[in-house]
């Protein structure tokens, strides 16, 4: 196995942990149908993901059948928060990775907001030596131009080869894409699978 130089790790299912996403939370909580959020994040919010439409501006339509009767902000605040479930276990990992000098990404579908929340409310900004969202990139995975992007970026700091990175998500199409880029992709179920089954753990 060659050397490997560099780590891209998904957010959502291997870096945070929340036990139910946010949609769920909300529907739990304030009795709205699942079909009522689906016509939000089916449609419009997919555009949020690529910075094609502002988050703020392009829920407010929605807000009166999800019975949501305070601010914008208060949502993105509920929001993230309840998605703010860190993977303790994984973030002590990626520090330890990077004191020996491999260095770890973040690559995430992730809309401008919620990207800066993580960054700076949750501190990956510091956790990682780069964050990659598709609100910045452009592009979500598993588009392959979502990984020549982060690819490019990687190889102007460190010149590494695809070979010469790994990349750990839990989703299938997105290991897939990866894989069919060139990039080593192992698909993260949880942590104790994570340590004891993955090339580089």
């Amino acid at each position: 196995m060659k050397i490997i130089k560099a780590i891209i790790f998904d957010a959502d299912g291997v870096v945070i942990d929340s036990p139910k996403i946010f949609s769920v939370q909300y529907q739990e909580k304030y009795k709205i149908s699942y079909n009522k959020m689906l016509a939000f994040f089916d449609t419009v919010f997919q555009d949020c993901l690529v910075d094609r439409a502002d988050l703020k501006e392009a829920i407010k339509p929605y807000l009166k059948d999800w019975q949501w009767d305070k601010s914008i902000d208060e949502l993105l605040k509920f929001w993230f928060k309840a998605e703010d479930k860190p993977n303790l276990k994984m973030i002590s990992f990626i520090k330890k990775l990077r004191e020996k000098g491999i260095k770890c990404y973040l690559m995430t579908n992730q809309e401008k907001y919620r990207t800066e929340y993580m960054k700076k409310e949750m501190g990956f900004d510091n956790i990682f030596d780069q964050v990659f969202s598709s609100a910045y990139i452009g592009y979500k995975k598993p588009d392959v131009k979502s990984y020549e992007s982060v690819y490019n970026e990687i190889n102007k700091e460190i010149k590494v080869n695809k070979d010469q990175i790994l990349f750990f998500d839990n989703g299938e199409k997105e290991i897939k894409g990866t894989l069919n880029f060139g990039i080593q992709a192992y698909p993260y179920e949880d942590f104790d699978k994570f340590i004891n089954n993955s090339p580089y753990a």
